[in-house]
């Protein structure tokens, strides 16, 4: 037997997952152990090196709003800063900065060093001990034992992994790190149901034998905005480091093709199911067979390195084949291959075996979080590690668990896919699947959130109080323009004629004009002589609030009947085999995920608004019975 120690929470792992949910539980007072497999890994960006995106930069905002870490680490560690859609409506406008691997690392090993309450840990963990379906704490395979009241699993892609491209299979981790060989037989032991699941990571090529003169130049904004909304504007503008677009050729696809059979993804050597969303270059090539090109971004790793990354060419091909098939590729004929692509496949569970708090249905105090629960990206397993950190903190206090919905946060659309949605590959988070997202922006993720996070005590009095000054503001000026009023006079309609806006007969409010499609707050200031000095960010949401005012009113009635659904609870005891004139199917479904009420049911494949009927009729009557 090794060492007995005792904690309140064990973390294991400490990718973007673990990081979140061991800061969240240390800062909520919970003495807290995070363990990797080595302490260099720690927030390790072993695949593309950005944060955030379309609708993932919506999740990284979210986390920030609730007092997380991952934008205060990526506005202190960026190489470029985008805002990507600009052109379309602010629903969609999402934040994606490149990376410096290494600093983003140093960065947020160090805020994991520096929180008291939690301690570090270099080690495998090999067993969840637990007894009477509780968590009772972790074994190492050295046998070390740390007794504690809740774990959060947040293995990422380490369960099991293995490494292949060609021939070359590697029982590793990413970037030939250890793999943890142990812990899924404890889980299964347990009773927890695990699935095979693959992704994988392009070649990485040495920058100074790139020909960047037959590449399209991508650069930054020309002005920054920060992820967290704790980071001062004007402290992070920079010279920013520029990415390159190319593309793959007819070239490029041939000696795909002719090397189809080699690829471990065809022939059946991979056995896990890989992610739709970013499928390898082979996979494009079959599944899209009418493209004659695919884009290929050439990224760079970070500032002191020339090491760069190729975006869009992720592939399990032979060294060989990936060095042919590179050097088809416009500006990168000459190029020397640093790192080979790889796929790599690994053990994650099942989701619909969590609750919404992120903790087991099964094992009271054990939690998940990250790739561990079949996902995919970064952003999505910080997200999902901020909530089990909270919530594990709070299981222990004796509170309420924190469970975001689906008109609250991308986080909660995020979560409620994952244990309520059959997922068959690492699933992606994308704006599409947002219901509400004209209500859930990136640029109001702390008016939506950061009450919250000030309620759980994540977030202080200070910027909790800059929070409430901010919301005032917005309101208070929203109130001011519709209640201003302009008539038709000679400068009122020169200043519409300038702007191509149609001229005003009768005397009409500024907030009416701002919703014009070629006005907007800043133009119209113009005809503003007493507008007052406003942050740029209560100009934003009050331009936002007034312009988009009719559809952000037909979401929040949306809303408000998705509400009822939800409100209407399902014991988590019932028989649905009691429940009449249900289906086999919906009996089967509902038996399987134990929905917490009849919102979440309707959201469960199999599960037809008949049975929902049936179900609403049941649940009425036994109320009616009880009562």
């Amino acid at each position: 037997m090794g060492i007995r120690e005792c904690c309140d929470v064990v973390v294991i792992g400490a990718g973007h997952a673990g990081c979140e949910a061991a800061l969240a539980a240390a800062r909520l007072g919970m003495k807290t152990v995070i363990f990797t497999v080595s302490v260099d890994s720690i927030a390790l960006m072993p695949c593309n090196p950005n944060i955030g995106g379309s609708s993932k930069g919506h999740l990284v905002r979210e986390v920030d709003a609730l007092g997380g870490e991952m934008g205060k680490n990526i506005d202190h560690s960026f190489l470029q800063s985008k805002m990507l859609n600009r052109s379309k409506g602010p629903a969609v406008h999402s934040l994606r900065a490149q990376a410096d691997k290494q600093q983003y690392t140093r960065r947020m090993r160090r805020t994991l060093e520096k929180t008291p309450n939690l301690s570090i840990k270099q080690a495998e963990v090999a067993k969840i001990l637990v007894e009477d379906g509780k968590v009772k704490g972790i074994e190492t395979f050295s046998k070390a034992q740390y007794l504690c009241q809740a774990v959060i699993l947040c293995t990422g892609t380490y369960l099991k992994s293995r490494c292949l491209y060609g021939d070359v299979i590697q029982p590793t981790g990413p970037n030939g790190l250890q793999a943890a060989n142990h812990l899924s037989d404890s889980l299964r032991e347990l009773g927890i149901e695990l699935v095979r699941f693959k992704t994988g990571t392009p070649a990485r090529v040495n920058g100074d034998t790139v020909d960047y003169g037959k590449m399209e130049e991508q650069k930054g904004d020309d002005k920054i905005v920060p992820f967290s909304f704790t980071t001062d504007r004007n402290s992070i503008q920079r010279e920013q480091v520029s990415c390159w677009l190319t593309y793959t050729n007819e070239k490029t696809h041939e000696i795909i093709r002719e090397n189809l059979d080699r690829s471990p993804l065809f022939s059946g050597v991979i056995e896990g199911t890989g992610p739709r969303y970013c499928p390898s270059i082979e996979d494009k090539v079959v599944k899209f067979a009418d493209k004659d090109r695919h884009q290929l971004f050439v990224e760079p790793e970070g500032e002191y390195t020339n090491e760069m990354y190729l975006g869009g060419m992720s592939s399990s091909l032979p060294e060989d084949v990936q060095y042919e098939m590179i050097h088809t590729v416009p500006g990168l004929e000459h190029a020397e291959i640093v790192r080979n692509a790889y796929a790599i496949e690994y053990d994650c569970i099942n989701p619909m075996q969590l609750q919404l708090s992120l903790e087991f249905k099964s094992i009271s105090g054990l939690f998940s979080a990250g790739q561990s629960n079949g996902s995919s990206g970064y952003e999505e397993a910080a997200a999902q590690g901020i909530i089990a950190g909270i919530n594990a903190a709070r299981k222990i206090q004796g509170k309420e668990p924190v469970i975001l919905d689906r008109s609250q946060a991308y986080i909660g659309v995020l979560i409620d896919d994952l244990v309520t949605k059959e997922n068959h590959e690492p699933y992606r988070m994308m704006t599409s699947r947002a219901e509400y997202r004209l209500l859930l922006r990136q640029d109001n993720a702390d008016l939506r959130l950061t009450e919250i996070g000030y309620e759980v005590g994540l977030i202080g009095e200070e910027r909790y109080r800059r929070l409430l000054e901010k919301k005032e503001a917005i309101a208070q000026e929203i109130e001011r323009l519709q209640e201003t009023n302009v008539g038709g006079s000679e400068e009122i309609q020169s200043f519409l004629d300038r702007k191509g806006s149609t001229r005003i007969k009768s005397g009409i409010s500024l907030a009416e004009l701002l919703k014009r499609p070629e006005l907007d707050y800043e133009s119209i200031g113009a005809i503003d002589p007493n507008r007052p000095n406003l942050p740029e960010e209560v100009q934003e949401q009050v331009n936002i609030n007034l312009k988009y005012e009719g559809y952000i009113a037909r979401q929040m009635q949306q809303v408000s009947q998705f509400k009822k659904l939800e409100k209407k609870k399902i014991p988590a005891d019932l028989d649905y085999q009691q429940v009449g004139s249900l289906r086999k199917e919906a009996v089967q479904k509902l038996t399987a995920y134990r929905p917490a009420s009849i919102g979440q049911a309707s959201r469960i494949s199999g599960v037809s608004p008949a049975d929902l009927s049936v179900l609403l009729i049941y649940l009425e009557q036994r109320k009616r019975k009880e009562q």
